[in-house]
């Protein structure tokens, strides 16, 4: 079982990412995010992907620089470069996963990055998207989150309804509550103290934490 491993993808990154990458991660590039980890000094333990995002030039570097190079064909693939690499991850059981960069301008990618939560949680494996405003982290039964300099915690039903929704250690607490998609009533909340639980009966809720 391998403890951590961090995905970097092709989404918006830049030097905040750092932070989020410990020594002794395995390091998963998806397409770009591989020559984005290579250009930071970085070398991917895999580099997976069509390859599509970088120049010919580029995936030579990324082939030298990873411990190995995963790549298929652009067109006939039925997922999207992000999506192989999380199955990727899963497949090798980790404590937890960290995915970087999946968050960007196409928001059709981000979203579907966001439904990937679903695959780690399924697998109960602790997963989360990080990008340089916000932590992304999805609840099955129960989660203990910290503040970690995000002021802001919203709650928002990846499944149709959430029910048994339990807060504790917040500023607008609930207590068995339910939520279904299309409520707002789960936006900015806020930790009164350094953790917080949160706990459901059944659904899937995103837990999004985040700054401005």
């Amino acid at each position: 079982m391998q403890p951590r491993i961090v995905i970097c993808t092709g989404g918006q990154l830049g030097a905040w990412a750092l932070a989020h990458i410990n020594a002794d991660d395995l390091l998963i590039g998806a397409d770009s995010g591989a020559i984005f980890l290579i250009s930071q000094g970085l070398h991917p333990d895999i580099a997976i992907g069509d390859f599509d995002s970088v120049t010919e030039d580029e995936l030579l570097v990324i082939r030298k620089s990873s411990g190995q190079t995963i790549s298929c064909d652009p067109i006939d693939k039925n997922y999207t470069d992000t999506e192989m690499a999380v199955r990727l991850a899963l497949d090798m059981q980790p404590r937890e996963l960290v995915i970087l960069g999946a968050l960007g301008t196409r928001f059709d990618h981000s979203l579907a990055n966001v439904h990937l939560l679903a695959l780690a949680a399924k697998q109960q494996v602790s997963a989360t998207i990080v990008d340089a405003h916000n932590k992304i982290s999805l609840v099955a039964d129960q989660l203990i989150i910290e503040q970690q300099g995000y002021p802001n915690v919203s709650l928002l039903p990846l499944s149709m309804r959430v029910e048994g929704i339990t807060l504790t250690g917040f500023q607008y607490p609930l207590n068995d509550g339910d939520l279904t998609i299309g409520q707002s009533l789960g936006i900015s909340n806020v930790l009164l103290s350094p953790t917080g639980k949160i706990e459901i009966r059944e659904g899937l809720l995103l837990v999004i934490q985040s700054r401005d």
